[in-house]
């Protein structure tokens, strides 16, 4: 079976590229499962129930997201109502839920995980215990598992994917916007990318207006950030796992320009 996973959608130009592309994308790799972090689908800053409700409606199955979530105060309560849109796991006590069992296309069970980094990080309980807890809790029917960590630095991503190697079908980063060229295959059979970078404005700074940010280093200033709109990339990967086993047979980058 085929998953897509389309790395941190930023703003207006990241939902907008995905809408042109993704029905092809899906159609043309024939993926079974379609998962997209979006934490900063929503102006560059957090995710409002409009917002994840029109990311469905282009057709992804799951949402994943991190940090940046909780920031506009409307999705506390859509979190609790839409088990679709996840928040990472790892948050000791907070609405909604960081795993999903998903039913693909193809009517396999697949369980996505959402887990967030602790280095240069909000304070959260342990990733990689969480993520043995969850292990834990599957039932054993359920092969398939995909794991998106959302995380700052690159040595606790590659920790979280050997540590984890062989037990989920995949581990693909986030949070960083900037896309690494590890993609592999690790020796346990997981598919795994440190960091799968940014649906979004690349004529930027990670998202943000070049300008804004650049003043920002030079004056040491507070500034107001804004999302730029342009040249949009679409930054994402397609994993083929064995749905018998659960290892993944190929991982590879898929990215647009949509200029």
């Amino acid at each position: 079976m085929n998953i897509l996973f389309i790395g941190d959608i930023f703003a207006s130009a990241g939902r907008r590229i995905v809408s042109d592309h993704l029905q092809d994308i899906m159609e043309s790799n024939r993926i079974d499962l379609a998962i997209a972090n979006a934490e900063n689908a929503a102006g560059g800053f957090g995710i409002t129930p409009s917002v994840a409700e029109e990311l469905f409606g282009f057709g992804l199955d799951v949402l994943t997201s991190g940090n940046h979530v909780w920031d506009k105060r409307e999705i506390y309560d859509y979190l609790g109502r839409q088990p679709r849109l996840l928040r990472p796991a790892n948050y000791p006590d907070a609405p909604g839920s960081g795993v999903w069992i998903a039913h693909a296309r193809n009517g396999v069970e697949c369980a996505v995980l959402n887990l967030q980094g602790r280095t240069y990080m909000p304070n959260t309980d342990c990733p990689f215990r969480k993520a043995d807890q969850i292990l834990a809790g599957l039932h054993s029917s359920i092969k398939v598992k995909f794991v998106d960590f959302h995380a700052e630095v690159t040595s606790e991503k590659i920790a979280m994917g050997w540590y984890l190697d062989g037990r989920v079908s995949a581990v693909v980063g986030t949070h960083t916007h900037v896309p690494t060229a590890d993609t592999r295959i690790l020796p346990g059979g997981s598919a795994y990318q440190t960091d799968c970078g940014m649906t979004g404005p690349y004529a930027s700074v990670i998202g943000v207006e070049t300008d804004i940010i650049i003043r920002r280093f030079l004056t040491a200033l507070p500034v107001r950030m804004e999302a730029s709109k342009k040249s949009p990339e679409l930054h994402a990967v397609i994993v083929d796992v064995d749905e018998t086993s659960g290892k993944a047979r190929a991982i590879r980058r898929h990215a647009i320009n949509g200029d």
